[in-house]
């Protein structure tokens, strides 16, 4: 039987959700080279909004855009576009927002194995998750289907 080829995982989810640590710890624990955004790693703490303005949430839409170019949000997008483009695989973790979703896009059109860790109660069922790999049920099918599709 061929040895399970240990991946480079990008984990897709939200600030907000609990669960986000302990998916990457799982998954380090079994091996995988896991990306976390919230910890990406040099002394850097990941990237958050109130690092370019406490008072993001009053932005308009103008200043939205302008601060894209902040060197805090500049510096975070390169990191994790750096670690989504170099991925070999991508779980989003559920519930998430939009940019965890834009990833998970991402890495589906660089042909990524993608899998959607779905062991809640969706708000909205989505279609479009059928462009992925899988949709596990809970953590331990995103393991083995990361060790099935390694083989």
């Amino acid at each position: 039987m061929p040895q399970a080829t240990n991946k480079r995982v990008y984990v897709a989810s939200s600030w907000s959700n609990p669960r986000q640590p302990a998916v990457v710890a799982a998954l380090r624990g079994v091996g995988h080279e896991v990306y976390d955004f919230r910890n990406p790693g040099i002394g850097l703490p990941g990237f958050s909004w109130a690092q370019v303005d406490p008072a993001w949430r009053q932005w308009s839409p103008m200043t939205f855009r302008n601060s894209l170019q902040h060197p805090a949000a500049v510096r975070g997008f390169e990191l994790d576009m750096r670690a989504l483009a170099s991925a070999d695989a991508t779980v989003l973790v559920l519930p998430c927002g939009r940019s965890a979703h834009l990833e998970l896009g991402y890495a589906v059109g660089a042909g990524q194995l993608t899998f959607v860790l779905c062991d809640q109660a969706l708000d909205m069922p989505e279609l479009m998750y059928k462009m992925c790999t899988r949709i596990c049920l809970d953590l331990n099918e995103v393991v083995a289907g990361l060790q099935l599709e390694a083989s």
